[in-house]
């Protein structure tokens, strides 16, 4: 079965960076594109980044780019996040996302908190 599963999350000061992977397993991992998506408290989940299969091609938020980069290792089955310059905005939980017709898996998400 698919399973995507995240790590790399923690607490780190504001300016600081963090890593995220998202390990994939269960389903052709090269050939679908990969997202990731963040939930703060009380609000509703956005996209942040997303990759195409190849990794030939990327998407942003406005509110992440120049600061966070999506990258994806087809020989690991794993997509990362690398994100730079963090702010306490940035403060969620990050899900890893696989749109596999007609199904939308998820990770179970982890959580990131930038505060001094």
């Amino acid at each position: 079965q698919v399973q995507l599963v995240e790590s790399g999350g923690g607490l780190v000061q504001p300016g600081g960076s963090l890593r995220l992977s998202c390990a994939a397993s269960g389903f052709t991992f090269s050939s679908y594109a990969m997202t990731w998506y963040r939930q703060a408290p009380g609000q509703e989940r956005e996209l942040v980044a997303a990759i195409t299969s190849a990794g030939g091609s990327t998407h942003y938020a406005d509110s992440v780019k120049g600061r966070f980069t999506i990258s994806r290792d087809n020989a690991k089955n794993t997509v990362y996040l690398q994100m730079n310059s963090l702010k306490p905005e940035d403060t969620a939980v990050y899900y890893c996302n696989a749109e596999i017709w007609p199904v939308d898996y998820w990770g179970k998400g982890t959580l990131v908190t930038v505060s001094s």
